[in-house]
């Protein structure tokens, strides 16, 4: 079955799906193909910022098609080595909320009613 994914890294979003039977290293050759950082110099967390394994599949991590649906994908965090050897510490920028509208585009109240005339 289908696994929606939504790969999160800082301001960057990747979504893409998989089947649930892809290995997590499949996941990082995927990610390859959009970002140009090799596998080895990724990691892939999920749930409680749990490191994830190479050789596991993702079912084995609990995303399966009842979890990850296309409307609701399930969130993966992803760190990339840096220069020095290390990998990057997980961050995960929050979405941001959009302002609230001004007074003069809400709608008015109408309580059911139609508006006189």
């Amino acid at each position: 079955m289908d696994v929606f994914l939504m790969i999160r890294r800082k301001k960057l979003t990747i979504f893409t799906d998989a089947k649930d039977t892809t290995s997590v290293l499949e996941l990082k050759k995927i990610i390859e193909g959009i970002l140009k950082v090799p596998p080895v110099n990724q990691q892939l967390y999920y749930k409680d910022n749990q490191l994830m394994e190479d050789d596991k599949a993702l079912q084995d991590y609990g995303l399966n098609s009842g979890i990850a649906k296309a409307q609701s994908p399930a969130s993966v965090g992803l760190a990339i080595r840096l220069d020095n050897g290390d990998f990057e510490p997980l961050e995960l920028t929050p979405y941001s909320s959009p302002p609230d509208l001004p007074y003069v585009m809400k709608a008015p109240e109408s309580n059911g009613q139609e508006p006189s005339t």
